[in-house]
């Protein structure tokens, strides 16, 4: 009569001469003769047609790869925000980790370009991946931060559809993205832009950087508020030849564009002189020199 672990091994569906085959062990060991190109080619087909995988990172690449282009598919671009899905797959993460394994890629061929040593290339994107990647989109890893691309290409869309340029936020969106801040973003901080992206909303999306009059005012320093005040006081001391100033008193002195400017000059002098142990000593000679009476 056959034993139990016979019986066992014909219900699983293993002969049992194989019931303890190290079966794992095997396909291990065949991918490696694979990897190192020593398999005969009738076995890798063999193995192909009972479905080998020759490696695992290549089937998450296949499918990351997949899910790229099908959300690329339904937005129009490969510039998806970090909590992007496709299906279920969260193309998002997938994409920043291929951006920075083509970051790391470029980095590598500079070195080598550079002569300089390069100890491993392991996690970088390879040619034949990237231009998988640029055959979807050539823009899905631009030099500047993928935001801003996203949203530069949104605005021209908006355009080549027969939208005007939005100019003001909340006036378009699109894909969750305020278009009219971004374009607005974009005039006023049009000195911080590379000379490519300059050129780009110039000549693609006809943005001109914002004139003068529409740049708001800087913010002041404290160095700025500090000097300000100083010279309030300096003006309340020439006019009254005193620093005795009262704990209410306001100062009106001229701000840019000659506006008048209301200052709290009383409680400002109080406070300098209360803080006098953290004062320069440039400052305390400036307010001893018009009269601060430190105590």
């Amino acid at each position: 009569m056959p034993g139990r672990d016979d019986q066992e091994a014909k219900v699983e569906g293993w002969p049992a001469a194989l019931a303890a085959f190290p079966l794992g062990q095997w396909i291990a060991d065949a991918r490696r003769v694979y990897a190192r190109g020593d398999m005969d080619k009738n076995r890798v087909q063999q193995l192909e047609k009972l479905g080998m995988v020759w490696s695992h990172f290549d089937v998450a690449w296949e499918e990351g790869l997949a899910a790229a282009r099908g959300w690329a598919e339904e937005n129009g671009h490969l510039l998806a925000p970090l909590d992007a899905t496709y299906q279920g797959y969260r193309v998002g993460i997938w994409l920043k980790n291929a951006r920075a394994a083509a970051r790391k890629a470029a980095e590598i061929e500079q070195r080598r370009a550079e002569g300089l040593p390069v100890e491993s290339a392991a996690g970088a994107l390879s040619q034949e991946r990237r231009e998988q990647l640029e055959d979807i989109d050539p823009s899905w890893c631009p030099a500047w931060p993928v935001e801003w691309q996203r949203a530069f290409h949104l605005v021209r869309l908006h355009l080549e559809a027969g939208g005007t340029l939005p100019m003001e936020p909340g006036t378009v969106m699109h894909q969750g993205e305020d278009l009219g801040r971004w374009v607005r973003s974009v005039r006023l901080g049009w000195d911080k832009l590379t000379g490519v992206q300059q050129w780009m909303c110039e000549n693609i999306l006809r943005i001109e950087p914002a004139a003068q009059d529409e740049k708001p005012r800087p913010r002041r320093t404290q160095a700025d508020k500090w000097a300000m005040n100083y010279a309030a006081a300096k003006q309340y001391y020439e006019r009254e030849g005193h620093l005795r100033v009262p704990r209410k008193h306001i100062e009106r002195v001229d701000g840019e564009n000659q506006e008048k400017r209301e200052l709290r000059l009383g409680a400002w002098i109080s406070n300098q002189r209360s803080r006098a142990a953290t004062l320069t000593p440039e400052r305390i000679a400036q307010l001893s020199r018009i009269g601060m009476r430190w105590a």
